[in-house]
């Protein structure tokens, strides 16, 4: 089981523009949809739905403040993965 939850994190992580979400959670911390639409240059419903696959896998979790969601990381084990894929120490942030 423990390969399949692996895999499963693995897979969820497997896009670039997932990866680009993820790393910018790590170095600013908490965002919206907005922060990250004018981050990544990508839409605010392509953002979401990229965000909703995050969510499914436990990666990054939401919270509602007023009208707008707040995602941040939810495992910071994901932070070791992205240091190994980008070697520039986001576990530290």
């Amino acid at each position: 089981m423990l390969y399949e939850q692996r895999a499963e994190l693995l897979k969820a992580l497997a896009h670039p523009l997932r990866l680009q979400i993820v790393r910018g959670l790590l170095r600013c911390g908490c965002r919206n949809v907005g922060c990250m639409e004018a981050g990544t240059g990508r839409s605010q419903s392509c953002i979401s739905q990229h965000l909703a696959k995050l969510k499914a896998a436990g990666i990054v979790k939401a919270e509602r403040a007023g009208n707008e969601v707040y995602y941040e990381i939810a495992d910071r084990r994901v932070a070791v993965l992205m240091d190994a894929l980008f070697g520039d120490g986001e576990e530290e942030s």
